[in-house]
């Protein structure tokens, strides 16, 4: 008997998943984490607000979501003065991901990125058959002039701003000129996932009709949905209708849509969760400085610290946190694997975290 034929695209790819989750991590230890400081959630959690519309919207589980997330919609495009038709929602940015790489990638089609950026795009473009082409950072930076110097003849490129994994970013400026040299062909992924903790000048102002760029945003990061799992795309309606032609129309929980709705217009929280992860990065490179490392300037919620020698070293460090029940991540290529990333966390995380790591770099040291 036989059973499921995998495509031969499909049987080719390595059993693989972007991300080893923390529970992963945990169920092998038999260990709880004592500080989660890897997934750059937000432990603040989401607004009270959101809590209480979820909750209330639980009674209702027994019927789907709004196929079309109509309200959400309708506040996000008032929020940023478009239409509902320039808004996508789904299953977070990873889901919108997903489906954008299916909407326009072929097996053999170029798709562009950085390489060490966002893996979960890399594992969707690899999924439907892209050739994937990776260009070096520039330092802490994506390389903007490699990357469109290998954009001619890619189906999309993808640039997260600010940056994920090292939380560096571009001004707007930088933004703005590169979009004015994009190839003819190419669609620019802007992702902007970390956008609510940017300074001000690095979030370009563009045109929601621009067929050129697709911009994602998150409720994942600053408003604490993270398990919510609510994502959005502003594009020019052309590309925005093209996703329900493939989309999983009832992938939207209805507790999802009144989060989220709940959460958008809780500015309040919002500002109150921003101010306490620039006073959370603060600490963190405080205690970087504390021993003898750096942070790097970061316009996210986690910050990128460097551990001062080469990637066998910081999978050290990072191997000796987590045998110690703390839960951080770190880069995957040279040379940003010097770094470990450690997302923000409450006091008593960060409390944690100072009184671990040197027991980590001790550690690290041993095995040189």
């Amino acid at each position: 008997m036989s059973g499921a034929r995998l495509t031969d695209l499909v049987a080719g790819l390595p059993a693989t998943v972007p991300f080893v989750g923390p529970e992963a991590q945990q169920r092998t230890s038999g260990r709880t984490f004592r500080a989660r400081l890897g997934a750059n959630e937000s432990v603040f959690g989401p607004s009270p607000r959101a809590v209480a519309a979820m909750a209330a919207a639980a009674s209702d589980a027994w019927m789907y979501g709004d196929s079309e997330s109509h309200d959400l919609r309708a506040a996000l495009a008032a929020h940023h003065g478009v239409t509902p038709a320039h808004i996508a929602v789904g299953e977070g940015i990873d889901g919108l991901l997903g489906n954008l790489v299916r909407l326009v990638v072929a097996p053999g089609d170029r798709v562009v990125t950085s390489a060490g950026a966002y893996p979960t795009f890399n594992y969707h473009v690899a999924g439907f058959g892209g050739d994937l082409v990776r260009v070096p950072f520039a330092g802490v930076h994506e390389d903007i002039e490699a990357l469109l110097h290998a954009a001619p003849g890619a189906k999309l490129l993808y640039l997260s701003n600010p940056d994920n994994p090292m939380a560096s970013w571009h001004p707007a400026a930088v933004i703005e000129a590169m979009l004015d040299r994009v190839p003819d062909g190419t669609l620019l992924v802007l992702d902007e996932a970390y956008a609510d903790f940017a300074p001000a000048g690095a979030i370009p102002e563009i045109n929601a009709d621009d067929p050129r760029v697709i911009r994602l945003r998150t409720f994942s990061k600053a408003h604490g949905l993270a398990g919510a799992r609510v994502g959005y795309a502003i594009a020019a309606p052309g590309l925005v209708a093209a996703f329900d032609r493939i989309r999983n129309h009832f992938g939207m929980t209805r507790m999802s849509q009144a989060g989220a709705l709940a959460a958008l217009h809780d500015t309040g929280w919002l500002a109150q969760v921003v101010t306490q992860v620039a006073e959370g990065r603060a600490r963190l490179a405080a205690i970087a400085a504390e021993n003898g490392l750096a942070a790097l300037p970061s316009a996210t919620n986690f910050v990128a610290i460097d551990c001062g020698r080469d990637g066998d070293f910081a999978r050290a460090v990072l191997r000796e946190l987590i045998a110690r029940d703390v839960f951080v991540r770190m880069p995957g290529v040279a040379p940003l694997d010097r770094c470990i990333r450690v997302s923000v966390g409450r006091p008593p995380d960060l409390d944690v975290f100072a009184e671990v790591l040197p027991q980590a770099l001790a550690a690290a040291l041993t095995q040189r």
